[in-house]
């Protein structure tokens, strides 16, 4: 995604984050990767908090891993700023 989509793309999400939640609130990011031990690794050590809750399932065939994580977050930019560390994973599909 070039930079201009990416900001358009999280100013989005901001107003929905704003409209939608009262902050602060709990934030259930889901994301699906290639099954990696490295890659797995890189987005828990990301949410590496107090409180963060990171559960990861593979898929039927083992290639994919899909992570959730459910965290106490104090604003949408701070969703958005996992979402960006995130973005720095190889592979990693963001739902």
């Amino acid at each position: 995604m070039d930079k201009e989509k990416s900001d358009e793309f999280y100013a989005r999400l901001k107003e929905q984050l704003l409209e939608s939640t009262s902050w602060p609130s709990n934030y259930l990011y889901k994301f699906i990767v290639p099954t990696d031990k490295k890659r797995i690794e890189q987005i828990t050590n990301i949410f590496n908090m107090p409180g963060a809750v990171i559960e990861s399932k593979k898929s039927k065939k083992g290639t994919y891993t899909s992570v959730s994580i459910t965290i106490h977050l104090k604003n949408p930019d701070e969703v958005i700023a996992k979402y960006k560390e995130v973005s720095s994973v190889e592979g990693v599909i963001s739902l």
